[in-house]
């Protein structure tokens, strides 16, 4: 009669020993793919390595750089390494992360898939859970070599819960841990964003928290700019961009426009957000708005952050008097004038659509009886003095050149304030009549 405990170990190390030959058979086929293609690409000349011995190169090199040599201990390597990763130390797991992502930094799109296929991605994914950072790092460094250009492995990183992995907004981590953190989650960000809709609240946080932090760094910065580059990919379909807005995006958004390196990746975000319902409460409810946006209004270096502040600034203010009342007591109406003067032609069609919204709005406040009134009324057609006619014609006439030359006077002291912009004002007002004011 058998031992019963050789009896129970038996299904354990028969699975074991499945695991490995079908580990082994994966690295199997991807060094006959790598054989392959550097079969098809570059053959083998034996004379040719022969002779580049014999005039006296390197024996080291020569084993990597003549007849697809490179390739094939580039492929010892990975085998080498895949097997730390997943059967060695956390010293040699560590190491072996840093040679995986050495060696998919330098291969192409199919290779990097091949190298997904031999089960990496789920142990790099547990290592950005370790408390070493020299040991996360490498694994986020891996991860990120992976995920360049393939949306297949970074659906497997998603199917590995890396969401989950990425710092607490309570963690001090190092600057270059978060700009690598802030890289991946930019490189994930271009995946369909319906797989986010459920994560949003894990990763969220950690965005928020770096677009607040200060910019003391280089590193920082650049983090900065990959997160703001993920919530505009995120924030790309509608679903997802509501969620970001009831979450604490907007805030941290509004509060880098005043920020010129990082005002248009910001602003073209919050031109996403605004024309959702929670979006568009939200900036409602914020102080920054709308001084924040009116001021982006006046920076004629950047033409662009002036056309995105006008849109956003375009939806605030449809059909929303409390927010056109806002705009205008925060002196919107001489910014708009001059940014149709000397705007963008889509930043001048967005500021006279503003205008005339404000001028048909104040016209409607007036009213019919508002205003002076004439002592009496004439009827229709009633004979009227053809001098008094003409003298109406002239006050009239006279009113309205100086509403221009004050417009223009004021136009022409912020222009000279900004330099260079005398000969285009010039220009604008020879080609612009009374006529095509709002005002």
């Amino acid at each position: 009669m058998s031992d019963p405990s050789s009896s129970s170990s038996t299904p354990s190390s028969s699975i074991r020993l499945h695991s490995k030959l079908r580990f082994f058979a994966l690295v199997r086929r991807f060094l006959r793919s790598k054989a392959s293609q550097n079969g098809k690409s570059r053959p083998f000349d034996h004379k040719s390595a022969v002779k580049s011995t014999d005039l006296g190169a390197d024996p080291g090199k020569g084993s990597t750089e003549v007849g697809g040599f490179e390739a094939i201990d580039d492929c010892l390597d990975l085998q080498r390494s895949v097997k730390k990763l997943h059967f060695g130390s956390w010293e040699e797991k560590e190491a072996a992360a840093v040679d995986i992502g050495r060696l998919a930094s330098k291969e192409d799109v199919k290779t990097r898939k091949s190298i997904a296929e031999l089960g990496v991605i789920p142990v790099l994914v547990e290592m950005l859970g370790s408390g070493a950072v020299s040991r996360r790092r490498a694994a986020v460094t891996a991860l990120i070599e992976l995920a360049n250009g393939t949306y297949t492995n970074k659906a497997l990183m998603l199917e590995a819960g890396i969401l989950s992995k990425f710092p607490a907004p309570e963690q001090q981590e190092s600057t270059l841990l978060l700009n690598e953190f802030a890289e991946l989650i930019l490189s994930l960000s271009s995946l369909p964003n319906p797989q986010f809709q459920f994560s949003l609240t894990r990763i969220l946080p950690f965005i928020t928290k770096t677009l607040e932090s200060p910019t003391s760094t280089a590193a920082a910065a650049a983090a900065k700019q990959s997160c703001l580059s993920a919530l505009f990919n995120l924030s790309a379909a509608l679903e997802t961009a509501s969620l970001l807005a009831s979450n604490g995006a907007v805030s941290a958004l509004l509060a880098l426009i005043s920020t010129k390196p990082f005002a248009e990746k910001a602003l073209a975000t919050l031109g996403q957000m605004v024309v959702t319902a929670s979006g568009k409460r939200a900036m409602e409810d914020s102080s920054a708005v709308p001084e924040g946006l009116i001021e982006v209004l006046t920076w004629d270096d950047r033409p662009k952050c002036q056309e995105l502040s006008a849109y956003v600034l375009m939806i605030l203010a449809y059909q929303s008097s409390a927010q056109r009342d806002k705009m205008a007591q925060c002196g919107i109406v001489a910014a708009l004038l001059e940014l149709a003067l000397l705007g963008t032609p889509l930043a001048q069609k967005r500021a006279l659509k503003l205008l005339q919204w404000f001028k048909d709005e104040r016209e409607a406040k007036m009213g019919p009886h508002s205003g002076p009134q004439m002592g009496r009324r004439l009827a229709i057609g009633s004979p009227i003095n053809p001098r008094e006619a003409q003298e109406g014609r002239r006050l009239i006439k006279d009113l309205v050149q100086q509403s221009l030359n004050k417009n223009m006077e004021m136009i022409t002291r912020r222009a000279n304030n900004v330099g260079g912009g005398s000969s285009k004002l010039k220009n604008l007002v020879v080609s612009t009549s009374s006529k095509s004011l709002p005002y």
